[in-house]
């Protein structure tokens, strides 16, 4: 029997699903003053795959807290994450993020929408706030980038 060279063909594409956590934390000595940022990257297992932190300059608390989760959700993405789950110790970015509580000040809100705009290309994107004492190998990069910086 000679196979039907019209026979329609049936391809599937599965696409792959890849889940990364982050955790990240921004701070500043002083508010303002010297700040960082500090994030941390996991695979669903909660394995560690990167971790780091940077100076960021004369910042407010809010705005680190801001800023780190900016630079976690660009890694993540540069990373081909389609899922994410991202935890904070700072409960107005994360009430901001779901959408609970308005974003008034402008500043915040220039960072709110990069966030936001990074946040569509993935499937799925969470916001959870984990207390201070589970938040702690973001606050270490956090420290560490303060205490090097130039």
């Amino acid at each position: 029997m000679q196979p039907n060279r019209h026979a329609p063909i049936c391809v599937v594409y599965y696409k792959t699903m890849k889940k990364l956590i982050t955790y990240t934390d921004g701070g500043a000595r002083g508010n303002p003053g010297p700040a960082a940022i500090g994030v941390v990257v996991m695979d669903e297992n909660k394995k560690e795959i990167e971790s780091f932190g940077k100076y960021i300059g004369h910042k407010t608390n809010n705005q680190a807290e801001y800023l780190a989760l900016l630079a976690a959700v660009e890694k993540v993405r540069d990373m081909g994450a389609t899922e994410v789950t991202c935890y904070l110790d700072s409960e107005l970015v994360v009430k901001q993020m779901n959408r609970e509580y308005k974003v008034k000040n402008n500043e915040l809100a220039s960072i709110f929408v990069k966030i936001w705009n990074v946040a569509t290309g993935f499937d799925r994107i969470t916001y959870k706030h984990v207390r201070r004492e589970q938040n702690k190998k973001a606050d270490t990069q956090v420290n560490k980038a303060l205490d090097n910086r130039s």
